[in-house]
């Protein structure tokens, strides 16, 4: 082999290696919480941590990747939700006070609902919509009754809750939107 035609088996191994690298790396921060090397040494999932910087760029855009058809998106690091048609149409978008015990990413089904309650936190609540459970902590998303004395209530971080707080006219439209069964999309 002549030594330029060397060069140019090493300078393209090169490449490809550096692109195998770059695509590596790529897929380890695609990864959800709790899975990869982490969790198979034992770790704990990722459930509760601490928030991740909201998302700077259009936050009102629906997230790609977020499935098709009819669902409630909730984005984590967003701290965002969208109600999406059937159509893909978006019926509504609206900023919600997240929990302190996340989802992971993934797809849920809303299981239970609750026209009142009192939260986890002493804080009546309406308009309880259920879809996922992390470590016995029910997560779903629902409204402060009593709005002007905290609309959206910052949840104690020690205490471990699941209630996604929206406004009460955000609640409505969950209420309306979200029924049992209806997919809910949890996204990063």
């Amino acid at each position: 082999m002549s030594a330029s035609s060397s060069g140019i088996v090493a300078g393209l191994t090169a490449a490809a290696l550096a692109t195998v690298g770059y695509l590596a790396h790529d897929a380890a921060e695609a990864l959800p919480p709790g899975t990869g090397r982490a969790a198979q040494a034992g770790a704990a999932p990722a459930a509760g941590t601490t928030k991740a910087p909201r998302v700077r760029r259009d936050p009102t855009a629906l997230p790609p990747g977020s499935g098709k058809g009819a669902r409630v998106v909730y984005s984590l690091r967003g701290d965002r939700v969208w109600l999406v048609a059937g159509d893909e149409a978006i019926s509504r978008t609206f900023e919600v006070e997240p929990s302190t015990v996340d989802p992971a990413p993934g797809t849920y089904s809303v299981t239970s609902r609750s026209n009142a309650v009192t939260g986890s936190d002493g804080v009546p609540v309406e308009h309880v919509v259920r879809f996922a459970r992390v470590d016995g902590v029910v997560i779903g998303f629902s409204a402060a009754v009593n709005e002007s004395a905290a609309p959206t209530p910052v949840p104690d971080p020690k205490v471990r809750t699941g209630g996604i707080r929206e406004s009460r006219a955000d609640g409505d439209a969950m209420w309306t939107f979200a029924t049992i069964g209806r997919r809910v999309v949890v996204v990063r």
